[in-house]
């Protein structure tokens, strides 16, 4: 019996790629609410180890995790942007796929504290292979790009065996047989798509990236709330906490703002130039989660419950901030600024991770952030063509 008439299944079409008012869907929402719990506990064990004076091993470990969470992430969302039918089975196996991101959440405790990876890959390899059927439906249902789905349900399995194997290797091997198989990860959508290209949706593409860069950049706002309820408990550092809030919020609404200043879709104009936006969100995603966790570190600090000098306490946060603001640069502002706009946002992003070493560094990467977007606003408005100063003014009168 063809699928469509079979319990309500719905042939496994591409969608269209010029599709109007194309947003996410409730279930991707949803989707995305497991990875706030996956990115917050990647977070939070960062943040222990960077305390514990153990921030080149933290830092380490909580990139293999983050990995996971955010390749997960991405296969999904690439996916779902061209082959979302939103019958039942879809969401089953969607659904399938979010528990998997619970049980690698549950994993990173042993991961980052004990080098343990066993309840990590597992919770991996069942979001992964929860795509797999969804490609052979994808496979089943378009004879055109049939033999891209099934390059990326070979690929995907064989990998995940991969990762299975792994686990019974020495511990010698640990990090390069992670780094070959992050590797072969990344290669599937390059050798599947080469078949032919999957109809992902501009528009829907940069609206997922958007949503999940609000996700992580949430953690960093609740971090800056913590700093709030820690200076109840510590009525002698109520100022210097408070400030911690202050700057940590000055800085994240600063990421905001570089991030969402210019349209993303216009970036995603080919093969090519998805793959850099898609893989190259991994930094600015990882850097946000690491700087939520550098706001928790400077509490630390501030209440003399870590060991960190002042200046590697003060990095954990501004380094990350540096690195989400070169990377959101690269991958969305690129080609858009003036030649001196865009060497006073490389410039001052390098200041503010450099802020590190200064006296009351958060405070100097919160003026340098104020700065930055100021030379955002300014330049953008001068930017503007002359007819637009005139529309502007016209509606103002």
């Amino acid at each position: 019996m063809p699928e469509g008439s079979f319990l309500g299944l719905r042939r496994m079409v591409p969608r269209r790629r010029d599709e109007e008012h194309r947003v996410a869907t409730p279930l991707e929402l949803f989707f995305d609410l497991v990875f706030v719990v996956a990115v917050s506990f990647a977070s939070a064990q960062l943040h222990q180890s960077e305390t514990s004076q153990h921030i080149v091993s933290g830092v380490g470990t909580y990139l293999m995790v983050f990995f996971a969470i955010w390749w997960a992430w991405m296969n999904f969302t690439w996916f779902a942007s061209a082959f979302d039918t939103d019958d039942w089975l879809y969401r089953v196996l969607t659904l399938l796929q979010m528990s998997g991101v619970l049980v690698l959440a549950a994993g990173t405790v042993p991961a980052m504290t004990d080098g343990d990876f066993a309840l990590v890959t597992l919770g991996y390899v069942m979001m992964r292979l929860a795509l797999v059927p969804q490609w052979l439906r994808a496979a089943r249902s378009d004879p055109v790009l049939r033999q891209t789905a099934m390059r990326y349900a070979i690929g995907i399995t064989l990998v995940q065996i991969l990762w299975v194997l792994r686990l019974g290797l020495p511990d010698g091997w640990g990090t390069v047989s992670f780094l070959v198989l992050v590797v072969a990860e990344l290669s599937v959508p390059v050798v599947a798509e080469r078949a032919r290209i999957t109809p992902w949706h501009p528009e829907h593409i940069a609206e997922r990236y958007s949503l999940f860069t609000l996700i992580v950049l949430g953690e960093s706002i609740l971090a800056s709330a913590n700093a709030i309820v820690d200076a109840l408990d510590h009525t002698e550092n109520v100022g210097s906490l408070v400030l911690i809030a202050v700057c940590g919020l000055v800085l994240a609404g600063g990421m905001w703002w570089v991030y969402f200043h210019t349209e993303h879709s216009r970036m995603l104009t080919g093969m090519s130039s998805a793959l850099v936006f898609g893989y190259g969100h991994y930094v600015v995603f990882a850097a946000a989660g690491a700087f939520s966790a550098g706001i928790e570190v400077a509490i630390d600090h501030d209440t003399h419950t870590t060991g960190l000098e002042a200046t590697a306490a003060a990095a954990t946060l501004t380094v990350p901030v540096a690195i989400f603001l070169l990377s959101a640069w690269f991958l969305t502002m690129r080609g858009c600024l003036s030649r001196g706009a865009d060497v006073a946002v490389i410039g001052l992003s390098l200041l503010i991770g450099a802020s590190a070493l200064a006296p009351a560094s958060l405070v100097v990467a919160a003026v340098l952030m104020v700065v930055l977007v100021a030379v955002l606003v300014v330049t953008s408005s001068d930017a503007l063509p002359a007819d637009a100063h005139t529309d502007t003014a016209a509606s103002e009168g």
